[in-house]
């Protein structure tokens, strides 16, 4: 689990996050989503510690991050597995080294065994036989689940995704939503998604948080968002093509 205990962040004398109190679960695809410019990156950042705080605490299972010290920052590092917006793959790489990168640098397995490790992920992600072959050479959603696999590698307790379904058709995107909320369950982990897209809020939304401003807004799950109380969140929810069009056939009869 992950907490966070009244966060604010500011650049220059602009505020982006403003006492933002939550709570990631263990287990369960979070999501964080809002508008643009309500504070969802910089929110995002500040839990990976790209970004520092300017007050306020983030808790991995716990334990403050701002109390840890250069090596535990490094081990816990090395328990977060990170799925890019954009799929981040190193083009010179086959899929297999791409897999293989975390590995090398945070393990000292051996060829064999980071083979080894490498062939697992690729065949829960059902990549199979796709080692050798190039970033260029297989579509946009192969190489989401690359980015995936390569997340998982090293078994990691946290997994963090900054707009997974970025590019992809609904039909790809739906399959990369329920691969990461199957991953989030098998391997029991604190999944934190970063997104806009209401169909993955409505597919595998289990824990969301609603930005607006840089503050929390409302929270709640798939379930519940719309029968929210803020209106924010309805004009949101509605925001989409897919929701406009059943907003529009509910006021027509």
């Amino acid at each position: 689990m992950i907490k966070v205990n009244h966060l604010n962040k500011q650049f220059g004398d602009t505020p982006i996050l403003r006492d933002v109190s939550t709570a990631f679960e263990r287990g369960k695809t979070n999501l964080i989503i809002g508008s643009s410019g309500s504070g969802k990156t910089v929110f995002l950042k500040c839990l990976l510690g790209l970004y520092r705080p300017d007050s306020g605490q983030i808790l991995y299972s716990d334990k403050p991050f701002s109390k840890m010290d250069n090596n535990e920052r490094k081990e816990l590092r090395q328990k977060i597995g990170m799925v890019f917006q954009g799929g981040a793959l190193f083009d010179s790489m086959t899929v297999e080294e791409n897999v293989m990168f975390p590995l090398r640098m945070f393990t000292d397995q051996t060829e064999q065994e980071m083979i080894h490790s490498v062939n697992e992920v690729l065949s829960r992600v059902n990549l199979n036989n796709a080692n050798k072959k190039f970033p260029s050479e297989i579509s946009g959603g192969m190489q989401k689940r690359v980015a995936i696999a390569r997340a998982i590698v090293n078994n990691p307790r946290y997994l963090f995704c900054d707009e997974p379904n970025s590019g992809l058709d609904p039909k790809t995107a739906m399959v990369i939503d329920n691969l990461i909320q199957e991953i989030t369950q098998e391997y029991d982990i604190t999944t934190i998604i970063n997104t806009h897209d209401m169909n993955s809020v409505m597919e595998i939304g289990q824990n969301i948080v609603f930005l607006q401003y840089g503050k929390v807004a409302w929270e709640g799950n798939a379930n519940t968002i719309f029968n929210a109380d803020k209106q924010e969140v309805i004009d949101f929810v509605y925001s989409s093509n897919l929701f406009k069009k059943i907003r529009e056939i509910q006021r027509s009869k």
